[in-house]
């Protein structure tokens, strides 16, 4: 599959630092951004900047938007026409739900456009150093055909099944990930009312069992109790809910994501949506 032209939609935390790699993959990338400004530094290194998520049409392209709506809110019929026209993957790196994101490739599929389901992790630095871990759900031939592009992207890339499958690793990711952050909010809760200097107790966490991705990641946020985004608690919120429904589905009775979930909405009602999700430790904080 040619792949000497490819695009990304949506240039957010996630999406920005995303094409940055691929400007160094792919001999011509488009971008595109409902706020053209974010991309003036992509456009001064040699991207081109399409006008309308139509003229973003390539044999790829890669939707890094917070979730299926807001990609479903750019389809009018001169984006499907141009995409299909041009052949295209659309390769969803959003984290969604399975039913949100198969009935999306059934539908694009009938148009003529390939859906990859491709949920990442590894956040913001992650993204930023081309190393995330990728969750695809897809048919084997269009994995194939899109993988030199998520190899600039990722490192980890696991082919899990059909569509929809990419999406259900995605959300247990995003349980084990909000768990980690929940867990370490109230750690460092019971050690600042016992009168432990945090930093040491994140220094131990460090050197034990107690060390993780999320915490060499989050680190920083919760010692100074500043909170820039990486991943917005109201994402957090959505993937959740997205997990819940999931879990319901295949009959599992969940006993942590109902605690996480009420914790995060909890936080959201505190006004720290659009806050970094670690977050969460406020609410064991004066």
């Amino acid at each position: 599959m040619d792949i000497s032209s490819a695009s990304v939609i949506g240039l957010g935390p996630m999406g920005h630092p995303i094409a940055a790699n691929l400007l160094a993959a792919v001999p011509q990338l488009t971008v595109w951004n409902r706020t053209p400004s974010r991309d003036d530094d992509l456009v001064a290194a040699g991207a081109h900047r399409a006008a309308t998520p139509a003229d973003a049409a390539a044999p790829v392209i890669l939707s890094v938007l917070p979730d299926v709506p807001q990609l479903r809110a750019l389809l009018d019929a001169p984006t499907r026409a141009a995409w299909a026209e041009a052949g295209a993957h659309l390769i969803v790196l959003s984290t969604t739900g399975p039913a949100e994101i198969t009935g999306l490739a059934e539908e694009l599929g009938a148009e003529g456009i390939r859906v990859i389901d491709a949920p990442v992790s590894g956040g913001v630095a992650g993204a930023a150093a081309g190393t995330l871990s990728i969750m695809v759900g897809a048919e084997a031939e269009d994995l194939t055909a899109v993988r030199p592009v998520l190899e600039a992207i990722g490192t980890t890339i696991v082919h899990l099944g059909p569509v929809g499958s990419g999406a259900v690793g995605k959300l247990c990711n995003q349980v084990v990930v909000a768990g980690t952050l929940g867990a370490l909010a109230e750690a460092l809760g019971l050690a600042r009312r016992s009168g432990l200097d945090p930093q040491q107790v994140v220094t131990l966490l460090e050197g034990g069992l107690a060390r993780s991705e999320v915490l060499a990641q989050k680190r920083e946020q919760l010692l100074s109790r500043q909170y820039p985004l990486g991943g917005s608690l109201d994402n957090q919120v959505k993937d959740l809910n997205y997990a819940t429904t999931a879990a319901a589905e295949q009959g599992l009775a969940t006993r942590l994501l109902p605690v996480l979930l009420e914790m995060s909405e909890e936080s959201v009602g505190q006004g720290h949506g659009q806050d970094d999700h670690s977050v969460l430790q406020e609410l064991y904080l004066d």
